[in-house]
Order: C-alpha cells, then structure tokens, then sequence
C-alpha cells in the first residue's frame, strides 16, 4: 500500500510542477510587471497567440521561478534534521501541498485558456448572426473556420513531436539533455558522504550556493545566450566530477569545494533547461514536450541512485557514469537552438520552416 500510495504521490506531484511551470510565468506577470508597466504585455494577433512576457522578461521569470526550489532545499535540510522518524519526515515534506490546494484560488487562469473561450464566445455569437439575412454565409463560414483554428480544435499529441524532422531532432536532444541534467544532479545531490561534514550540513552548504549562482546564471544567459549556457553548465559539472575522481578522500576540503562547484553547476544546468525548454518548443506542443522531456529525467533520477552500487565492481566507475553522462549531454545541448531574444514558436511549422 505504501509504495502505490507513494507511486500516486509522484504522479500528482510530476503533474502540479510541469502545470506550475507554465502558470508560475503567468502569474509573475500578472502580480508584478503588468502592474509595472503595462507595455511588457506583447498583444499579437490572436492566431499567434498571447504571449504574457516580453523577450526582455523571459530570462528573469524562468530564473526567478527556478528559487523556489532553492528554498524547498533549506526547507528540506531543517526538516530532516528536526524530524528523524521517516514517517513523519514524508508527512512533514509533503504538507506544503496543502497550502498548493488553497492557493489554486487567487492564480491568473491560462492566458491561452482564456484566449479559447474568448473566440469560442466570439463564435458563438456568428452562429447566433447566422439566423439574419444582413450577412454573407460564406463570410460567417470563413470566420468560423478560422475561430476553430485559433482556438486550437486540432489536438496535439506526443506523437506530433516525432512527426517531422526538425521537431523530432529536437525532441530527441531535448529528452537526452534532460536525462542527463536530471541524472547527473540527483546523482550529486544523493552522493553526499565522503566529505568529512554530516549530510546535513553538506545538504545545506549545496543549497547556499544555488542562490548566488542562479543570480551568476540570470546575467550569465543574458549575454551569452541558452544554448552556450546549457553547454557551459554541463560541461562544467562534468570537469567538476572528473577532478574528484583524482582528489583523495582525506582531502576532505578540497572535495568538498570541488563538489560544491559541481553541484551548482549541476543545478545552473537545471535552471536553465527549464527555461530553455519552454523556449524552443512550439506553443501547440508546448505542454507535450515538457511532459515528455520530464518523463526521460524521471527515468534518469530513478536510475541515477543505482549508479551507486556500481562502487563494488570499480570504485571510480560511479563518477566515471556520471561524468560521462554530464559531458554527453552537454554535446548534445549544442544542437539545439539558440532562442535568446527570439520570437517564440508557436507552430510545428515554425520550427520546419523558419520564418
């Protein structure tokens, strides 16, 4: 009962992230650049969709959102160590989700949602206009074809990311950088002895990192741009990885430091990926693609802890994988392509044919 309980757990929770992503975006515009300055909202035409946030904004909402994770980790580290029983430790972790229930309430809806049932209404009334002699029926059947367009009648599914090749070669690199950012991180993160401090003090020392590297990262991509950026982290944490595998466990110091950089490294990685994917996928697809690359790091995090046990056939050989896998995917991030200050996709052909 436990482990099916904790499988619906997991589901419901991989759900509310990939949801919260698309939304948490929203609602920063909603509660604080739209009360700003109301030229941040970029109104285009309605067949195109309404993007909440300007090109200049998107950097700073992907890398803002990417904090609550980083509170979640202090959280996480406090917890731990004034809950032992692990019972109550999975009780204590899993509350926030009650505050989640209640504050569902004061959240924008989807700026796309609402945009449907703004021509479905708009359709409506043709219908209705239809009964009247004043106007052309070939006129009201044009527009309404066109209505059935813009709000999205045809329904995209996870094939449609392996329907064409472009969209597929994204799709393909897209879940490999996942798997490995995911991999990677948690392979980290769970591989926490060997430093010579207790694991919640190194817990703590990994998350204090993450704030000023997520600032490092917010001017990092302004100037150089996403794809350069995933490449850089991940590589990074790849060196980072293959320099401890040559540090000495009395080393304790220097493992420790080495560690903590590839750590942040490993969660720059993942802050950007966030942001990068929500960028380069069409908006059609968009929640597709971010189900389908979260479901390949998942794989990776379930696999990740295992890598472990490897320890017995060569010592190194976990950090070995690890190692490899960052690098990997790292590569593999140099295919992708660049959407610094670039207009969003919002259709499969855009990506086949670029405009």
């Amino acid at each position: 009962m436990f482990i099916i309980m904790r499988f619906f757990t997991g589901l419901s929770i991989s759900g509310i992230s990939i949801i919260a992503i698309v939304l948490s975006k929203e609602c920063i515009h909603y509660y604080f650049f739209e009360k700003k300055s109301k030229f941040f909202l970029i109104h285009v035409n309605v067949s195109t969709d309404v993007e909440w946030f300007s090109i200049d904004h998107r950097t700073f909402a992907g890398v803002i959102i990417s904090l609550d994770w980083t509170l979640g980790s202090f959280f996480m580290v406090a917890i731990a160590y004034c809950v032992t029983e692990w019972r109550m430790l999975i009780l204590a972790v899993s509350s926030p989700l009650i505050l989640a229930t209640i504050a569902w309430r004061w959240l924008p809806e989807s700026a796309r949602w609402l945009l449907t049932i703004v021509l479905l209404h708009k359709r409506k009334k043709l219908r209705v206009s239809d009964q009247c002699d004043c106007v052309c029926p070939t006129f009201l059947q044009t527009l309404l074809e066109s209505a059935e367009t813009e709000t999205g009648d045809k329904k995209y599914t996870f094939v449609d990311l392996f329907r064409t090749p472009n969209i597929r070669k994204l799709a393909i690199c897209s879940g490999i950088v996942w798997y490995g950012v995911a991999f990677t991180y948690y392979g980290i993160s769970l591989n926490i002895s060997g430093f010579g401090l207790s694991p919640y003090l190194t817990q703590f020392i990994f998350a204090s990192t993450e704030v000023p590297m997520k600032i490092g990262i917010y001017f990092f991509l302004e100037k150089v741009g996403r794809r350069f950026g995933q490449m850089t982290a991940l590589l990074g944490t790849g060196l980072c990885l293959f320099i401890n595998m040559f540090v000495s466990k009395d080393q304790s110091a220097i493992r420790t430091t080495v560690a903590v950089l590839g750590k942040s490294m490993s969660e720059a990685s993942f802050t950007i990926i966030y942001l990068y994917t929500t960028e380069f996928y069409p908006t059609v697809v968009r929640q597709n693609g971010l189900g389908y690359t979260s479901v390949l790091a998942r794989l990776g995090v379930s696999i990740s802890p295992l890598i472990m046990l490897l320890e017995d056939v060569w010592h190194l050989l976990p950090a070995v994988i690890y190692c490899a896998a960052a690098v990997c995917s790292g590569l593999v991030a140099s295919l992708l392509p660049e959407t610094l200050n670039s207009r969003l996709p919002e259709f499969i052909e855009d990506i086949e044919k670029p405009r």
